[in-house]
This record gives C-alpha cells, structure tokens and sequence, in this order.
C-alpha cells in the first residue's frame, strides 16, 4: 500500500485531535555525525535544522506547547570543547530563529536551571522571551540544563519553605500545589514523548509530568527527524485510547471534555 504524501498525512492528522503538550527527546546527533565521518558539533548543527521544521509543523498542527530536551543537567559532564560547541549553537539558533518565533506569534520558554549557562547564550535567550511574552500562539519551551529529578527536588524544597512559610498546610497539600514549583508550570498536561535514536528510556525528562503520557520510540537520529517522523508519531499517539487508570468502557461511556481535562 503506497504511504500517503507528507502534505495528505498532516492533513490526516489534523483531522483528529492532536496532543496538546508534546516533549522531545532530541537524540542521536553525535551518532549521526560519527556514522558520516564529521565531528560531533556538525550532528548538533544539522540538528538544528530538525528543531525548525518540527516546530513549524507543530505549530500547523495546533499543538498549544512544545518541549525540547536541548541540554541536560548530565550534558555538563561531557567534554570542555563540546559543551562550548553547543552553547554556541545554541546562542546563534537564538539569534537566528528570532525573526521566525516573534512573526509567528510563538511564546518562548526555557525550564531549567538558566543561570548556569554562560551570559552569552543568557542574554539572547532572556531578550527574546521578553520579547515573545505577550505572544498567543504555541509555547516553545527549551529545556536547558536540565534535569527532571534536579526539578522535583527543587520543588520539593520550594513547597517545604512554601509551608514553614505558613503559605501551606503539610497535611493539605496536593498535586496542584506542588505543581506550582514546578519548572513547567503553567504548561498544559504533557499528552506525548518522543524519543528519537532508538534509544528506549526517558533520560531524567519530565519525570512528573510524564506520568500518564504517551510515549513513541523512533529508530531515526534526530538530524534524519523532520515534518513527516514529526507526523508518524502524532498519528500513532492518535490511535491509542488514554484510560488514565479506567476501564475501556469507563474511558468510551465518558464524555470526551471531561477526558482531555484528566
């Protein structure tokens, strides 16, 4: 059976309600440019490339938030020359996304723990979601350096000053309140993880809110990623039936607006 064109497939997809906060995973750059004889920035560098036709598909789609695993807590480890490599990619995707993100109307966010990165990449990154703040489009969220245990542990410690404060009660304290320490607050559920480059684990990403999201597992490297990989995994995320811990009959006899709240 011939597989439908990228343009038939969106439009498939957009038929369909999509998910309403979808987290990346962005693996596989390295692998990439070792398999072609190139150093490990130029996999960072094509990947770049993933990062703006996913989001520009995302924001067709009607997706309201988009997360991206761009550099993690554990990233700091790696060696001097790549972690420099990287925040100058990451200062110049700034720089040249700009124009595109403010034009579309997407509202920039980094999670994380920001004012580890160099003043570089930070004033780039805090002019421009100054500057997108008021807008109403998609969220595009960079997680950046970040880690989803470093999250709830600061969390955590957040909510225990929060209550020796007096601002809470121990004993009365429930999900939403300690949502509110949260790096992504104010961010809608997360409905959907991919996870690019084979690899099958959630590598310390939004461990919380991961909770009762979908997840897709995809064999192609991130530089190999883009509108139609993107699509594949919104489609797959569409066939499957989100019980939240109830029966089928439960989730098919309940009304559809009552689900998407859960």
């Amino acid at each position: 059976m011939e597989r439908p064109s990228v343009s038939a497939l969106e439009l498939q997809v957009k038929a369909r309600p999509v998910p309403r906060h979808v987290g990346i995973i962005m693996d596989g750059n390295g692998r990439w440019a070792e398999s072609r004889g190139l150093p490990r920035l130029e996999g960072h560098r094509e990947g770049s490339s993933s990062v703006r036709e996913v989001t520009r598909a995302a924001r067709r789609l009607g997706i309201q938030a988009l997360t991206l695993y761009a550099f993690s807590s554990q990233n700091w480890a790696r060696p001097a020359e790549e972690v420099a490599g990287l925040m100058e990619l990451l200062r110049d995707y700034l720089e040249r996304e700009r124009p595109e993100i403010l034009d579309n109307g997407i509202r920039l966010n980094a999670i994380g723990d920001i004012d580890r990165l160099p003043r570089y990449v930070r004033e780039p990154l805090d002019s421009l979601i100054a500057d997108s703040a008021h807008n109403t489009g998609m969220v595009l969220s960079l997680a950046l350096s970040y880690g989803g245990r470093e999250e709830i542990l600061r969390a955590a410690q957040r909510l225990a000053e929060a209550i020796s404060k007096g601002e809470l009660r121990a004993g009365q304290v429930e999900e939403k309140d300690f949502e509110q320490f949260l790096w992504t607050n104010g961010l809608p559920p997360l409905d959907l993880v991919v996870r690019t480059s084979g690899e099958l684990r959630v590598s310390n990403f939004l461990l919380w809110q991961v909770a009762y999201a979908e997840l897709c597992f995809t064999d192609a490297l991130w530089p190999d990623f883009r509108t139609e990989e993107f699509l594949r995994c919104v489609a797959q995320y569409q066939q499957r039936e989100r019980r939240f811990g109830l029966t089928s009959a439960q989730v098919q006899r309940e009304d559809p607006p009552q689900r998407a709240k859960a």
